[in-house]
């Protein structure tokens, strides 16, 4: 948790945010706009709430172990989030906003449920909440499905127990946050105002999971050798419940790996170095298409 501590910034900035929209979004008033514009704002919010998750991985616990607390205030907040929107190579959020909409349109009283298998604990677990919890308060799903691993495969892989260590340290955030970190360094304490929106997350998350509506569900084939093209044949009953997602999410180049098998596609990007990071795998759902995700400029 020492990078999550390390993160207080980014994430007293995200609390903020996240209790802006999600208080919007219960009222569900749309000040007097039309019905064109206020999905036009909806798409736009929901394209910077999921590039605030993607970009949670900037601070990496198996990449990042060198670096200060200072560095790491650097990596996030939405100055470095704007910055590394040049980063992205193929960004398809506005057809990944139609799945859910159309869902949304269509399925007024049924479940619509989005699946995010992920990826680091620490803050990129908390921004995977705040993507969660804000497509619940928008309405574009009414059931988040979480898939951590069952071991750390990778220094920083989420497990269940991270869960409890961030919603423990959300829950006296006060606490948390002003403790002497690991140099001994103690820190300010938290104005009223930042109280008041860390503790909101905590309770509305809380109320989520215990609704049901904020699932975590591990599985064995996260943390199993192989491809996941083997999947219906070695987790056919993680494959079928897939299949009742609307949307899939796969966080990581861990993830990326197993989905494409190391594939290279020069028909996708002509320069070796350009590939995709993950997918969204319309075969695993009832939409029968295939769209390219983005991820960040690199190797």
């Amino acid at each position: 948790m020492s990078t999550f501590k390390s993160s207080r910034p980014a994430v007293l900035e995200l609390a903020a945010r996240y209790k802006e929209i999600a208080q919007e979004a219960e009222k569900g008033q749309a000040d007097g706009k039309t019905p064109e514009q206020v999905e036009q704002a909806e798409r736009i919010l929901f394209s910077e709430m999921c590039e605030i998750c993607l970009w949670g991985n900037a601070t990496d616990l198996s990449l990042l172990t060198s670096l200060t607390y200072e560095d790491i205030q650097k990596l996030q907040g939405s100055q470095a989030r704007k910055a590394a929107e040049k980063n992205i190579l193929v960004n398809d959020l506005d057809a990944a906003f139609e799945v859910l909409n159309k869902a949304r349109k269509e399925k007024k009283t049924g479940e619509r449920r989005v699946d995010i298998v992920l990826d680091n604990s620490g803050f990129e677990l908390f921004v995977d909440l705040i993507l969660a919890g804000y497509l619940l308060s928008a309405g574009l799903a009414t059931t988040v499905v979480l898939h951590p691993k069952l071991i750390p495969w990778f220094v920083s892989d989420v497990t269940p127990p991270d869960f409890r260590d961030l919603i423990s340290a959300l829950a006296d955030p006060q606490s948390f946050y002003t403790a002497a970190d690991e140099s001994g360094k103690e820190h300010s304490p938290l104005s009223d105002k930042e109280l008041s929106e860390v503790n909101f997350l905590f309770e509305q998350w809380s109320r989520l999971h215990a609704d049901g509506k904020l699932v975590i569900r591990p599985h064995a084939f996260w943390t199993s050798p192989g491809s996941y093209w083997r999947m219906p044949n070695t987790a056919k009953d993680l494959f079928e419940d897939l299949q009742q997602s609307e949307l899939v999410l796969f966080k990581g180049d861990l993830n990326y790996r197993k989905l494409t098998s190391d594939v290279s596609d020069p028909s996708l990007f002509p320069e070796p170095s350009h590939t995709l990071t993950c997918c969204f795998l319309g075969y695993l759902g009832p939409h029968n298409t295939f769209h390219d995700c983005h991820r960040p400029n690199g190797p």
